[in-house]
């Protein structure tokens, strides 16, 4: 079954990172009841940077929860074995942490019928510096590149209301690239 296990949101705030202090809305949180979707994003949420996140066809960043145990395993390695607390939805700078559908599985153009909003799969995420700093190790952004589980933007097709614990429908689009196919396309020449 396809569930939103949790829904993120975070205010733009000063990040530490490798580059010196820049403003992000990566460390999102759990939210707690019903968060109104509008057509540029959750109520609540705010990006940065509007030149690479945000706006119509980014609106919503989708990212599945499937993934948690490895970035949990690799982050503690990276960290001397600290494994420290786990990693809470929203780690990854995702608004909805999601169940039952990753990369492979979503394409461009599906459409996520939640009971109260429909959202469409338009593109994968390509990482940054921000994400080494919010998970707290160098090789972050660099193992997503490499893995190709870089989740997904979606795009706001009828608004609504979200919750934690909703299910939803994937509705097939036109089938002709999924995301992990385009990202790995995308970022081939950018992964040593």
């Amino acid at each position: 079954m396809m569930k939103l296990l949790s829904l993120n949101t975070a205010r733009a705030s000063t990040l530490q990172t490798d580059q010196g202090p820049v403003m992000s809305g990566i460390a999102k949180r759990p939210r707690e009841g019903a968060v109104t979707v509008k057509p540029l994003g959750l109520e609540g949420d705010e990006q940065a940077d509007l030149d690479v996140h945000g706006g119509v066809a980014k609106a919503v960043y989708a990212y599945p929860s499937e993934h948690y145990p490895f970035w949990q395993t690799v982050r503690a390695q990276a960290r001397a074995g600290d494994w420290g607390q786990d990693l809470p939805p929203g780690s990854l700078g995702e608004n909805l942490t999601l169940a039952g559908l990753t990369e492979s599985d979503a394409w461009v153009g599906d459409l996520l019928r939640f009971p109260d909003c429909d959202l469409a799969v338009s593109e994968p995420r390509y990482p940054c510096f921000k994400l080494n700093a919010v998970l707290g190790f160098k090789q972050a952004a660099k193992l997503m590149m490499q893995s190709g589980w870089c989740g997904f933007y979606l795009s706001v097709i009828r608004p609504g209301v979200l919750g934690a614990g909703d299910s939803f429908e994937l509705i097939p689009g036109p089938r002709e690239v999924n995301i992990r196919d385009l990202f790995k396309a995308r970022t081939a020449s950018k992964i040593r």
